[in-house]
């Protein structure tokens, strides 16, 4: 045990842990004969447990100190742990539709009780992969989108309130330099961690790391998503972080999460849409060659930036006499005015969203960390295929995004690109 009071569990100890805890005691009903424990991390930094009793189920998700899948070799912060913890109860408070309920939190331990987002549930990637629809998705996202980050933002909070909140956030340092290095980083240089389809993609990875324009237009994103303190984000949100039924939409691992670029987030997740769509012929076969399945992801786009749009204007509009100081009614005290503010905030919005969404996309295709979507394609020539059409589409999107004028602009030119 370490001097901090920090010990990984393994499944045993997990059960004399969960004795000392009155708290997920209680959600077992105080039995423990009969536990179903399964450890089910398969993410890069964290142990899982599922833990289901015969009065109730809870997910159990500890911190390691390095990086799980590189081993002792990459060390990691536990403090992440406190972060998630934080940002789950504080979107959950603004979104307790689609984030999961903190039930225990223990600091020492960098271990989170949470709610069991049970089966049907599954991981978004993993349907988009599949192929099934899900009808509720985007208005579900958007919703989730708007109200945490509207209410995080100087739209709706003092600059005291905003300030605290930034402070309390800017310890989640290590995470933040993470992503700093593999989003911003490594797939623009020679990195022993970057790896792509090859020999298919090699030409192609060069291509990006002597691309003098694409680097310069990363260098102002990642100034923005060191500088910015916008909102409180996910820092995430990809397909892997959301679980999905037909019904339902839960957001998970919020770990990454800090006071940044709003864009950061619909990007994340409408980038990695977009990698799905180009993913699709991949995962053609006899039975279906996804053409009304790539339509439904297009549509899904749309879909989120629009109804986020909505939503988030209409938080906007909701709040205007409230406390938020980003534009004091004394100052913006006319229609016209209060129109081209939020049309100019919203532009700007939309432009970040694309230039992180397509950062996203690339090193996904030439950086240390890949997408199942891809990776699932057996033949690496039909994958590098696949992957060479969204990279190419997202150096486009990342140097050209101020020319497109709305989400039905992007669309048109990712089909244009795919024919």
């Amino acid at each position: 045990m370490a001097s901090d009071g920090f010990r990984p569990l393994d499944e045993k100890s997990l059960v004399e842990y969960l004795k000392a805890t009155p708290s997920l005691a209680a959600k077992l009903g105080n039995q423990f004969d009969k536990l179903e424990i399964r450890e089910v991390g398969d993410g890069n930094l964290n142990f899982v447990y599922i833990v289901i009793g015969s009065s109730g189920s809870f997910v159990i998700k500890q911190a390691l100190p390095y990086i799980r899948c590189i081993g002792e070799s990459w060390p990691m912060t536990k403090e992440r742990a406190y972060f998630e913890a934080t940002t789950l109860q504080d979107h959950g408070r603004l979104c307790p539709d689609h984030v999961p309920e903190v039930y225990h939190f223990d600091r020492n331990m960098c271990l989170i009780g949470m709610r069991y987002v049970e089966p049907p549930h599954i991981i978004l990637r993993k349907g988009l992969i599949s192929g099934i629809e899900y009808p509720l998705l985007a208005e579900h996202i958007a919703a989730y989108m708007a109200r945490t980050l509207f209410y995080t933002s100087l739209l709706y909070l003092t600059t005291t309130d905003h300030k605290n909140a930034v402070a309390k956030y800017c310890g989640n340092v290590e995470l933040c330099r993470l992503t700093e290095q593999v989003v911003f980083s490594d797939p623009y240089k020679v990195s022993e961690y970057n790896h792509w389809t090859t020999p298919y993609l090699d030409d192609d990875a060069k291509a990006v790391r002597e691309d003098n324009i694409l680097k310069l237009e990363v260098a102002e994103l990642k100034s923005k998503f060191c500088e910015r303190a916008q909102a409180l984000i996910h820092g995430d949100l990809h397909t892997g972080s959301v679980m999905v039924t037909n019904e339902s939409t839960q957001v998970i691992d919020p770990e990454f999460s800090f006071y940044g670029p709003m864009g950061f987030d619909i990007g994340a997740f409408i980038g990695n849409l977009i990698l799905a769509y180009f993913a699709q012929d991949g995962h053609a076969d006899e039975g279906s060659d996804r053409k009304l399945y790539k339509e439904w992801i297009l549509k899904t786009i749309s879909d989120t930036w629009n109804l986020f749009y909505k939503k988030f204007t209409a938080l906007w509009d909701e709040h205007k006499d409230g406390p938020g100081e980003a534009y004091l009614p004394a100052i913006y005290n006319n229609p016209e005015l209060q129109l081209l503010v939020k049309q100019k905030y919203m532009e700007d919005l939309f432009h970040d969203t694309l230039g992180f969404g397509a950062a996203k996309m690339i090193r996904r295709i030439v950086g240390v960390a890949h997408v199942e979507d891809f990776e699932s394609i057996k033949e690496a020539s039909k994958r590098a295929d696949c992957e060479r059409k969204a990279l190419n589409f997202a150096k486009t999107l990342l140097k050209e995004r101020r020319k497109f004028q709305n989400i039905g602009e992007v669309v048109t030119a990712i089909e244009h690109l795919d024919k």
